[in-house]
């Protein structure tokens, strides 16, 4: 019998790419707005809308083997002209609404199983107009350690922090040639992140291949955390 993984955001972008990596050998579920994008997909779909809904337990098998949260947000200004709402709108999706999924999807989880959140690079290296993203998912990077302690050796928690990836969150930043080229030239690979990069890490460490990785951060970012070519 298949193992259960629960994405939550899969329609698009790094969730979209991670169910066609999972689907052949797992039996995903993604609770999300839309299933525009599953089509074709074994996927099971749950509408759910992080912002708004409780996830619907009894939607869910009894048994859940594998968890990744794939929501974020990109807003990049100067502090000066960043408001009180956009922190506090980043720090509910991308830290109290995963959370609470956490929090109701545990008592699910198999001894064994793996949980899998994201950051961003800016956590790490300090980045300008960055203050809001990089607050929200410092908190996911301390929860994610906090949790990866409290339950080992029974659940892994891990953390993916990309750099900048080529998805419908980022359309803004690479809306043309020249954008991609300078972003591209930024990175010690000289290119930006595409989904498969980010998605190739969690599904990695969704499985059994990476059963003696916890409480880690790996950022997937061709370079940019820790190489400076200059």
């Amino acid at each position: 019998m298949k193992k259960n993984i629960l994405l939550i955001g899969g329609s698009y972008g790094i969730g979209l790419e991670l169910v066609k990596q999972l689907s052949e050998d797992y039996s995903v579920y993604v609770a999300s707005r839309t299933s525009e994008g599953l089509e074709g997909t074994s996927a099971t779909h749950i509408t759910f809308d992080a912002n708004t809904d409780s996830l619907d337990i009894t939607a869910l098998p009894n048994e859940i083997h594998g968890f990744a949260y794939c929501p974020g947000s990109i807003n990049l200004k100067p502090f000066k002209m960043m408001s009180l709402d956009t922190f506090e709108s980043d720090m509910q999706l991308n830290f109290f609404n995963m959370v609470k999924i956490v929090k109701d999807t545990l008592p699910l989880m198999t001894a064994g199983g793996a949980i899998v959140l994201f950051s961003t690079v800016a956590v790490g290296s300090g980045m300008p107009y960055h203050t809001s993203v990089a607050a929200a998912k410092g908190a996911v990077e301390g929860f994610a350690k906090a949790l990866a302690a409290e339950y080992a050796p029974n659940i892994r928690v891990n953390v993916i922090a990309p750099s900048l990836v080529n998805t419908p969150l980022a359309k803004r930043l690479l809306s043309n040639d020249k954008k991609i080229e300078m972003m591209s030239q930024r990175h010690p690979l000289k290119r930006i992140g595409e989904v498969e990069d980010i998605a190739n890490t969690a599904a990695f460490l969704l499985c059994e291949k990476s059963s003696w990785i916890t409480g880690q951060v790996i950022g997937v970012d061709g370079g940019m955390s820790t190489l400076n070519l200059s």
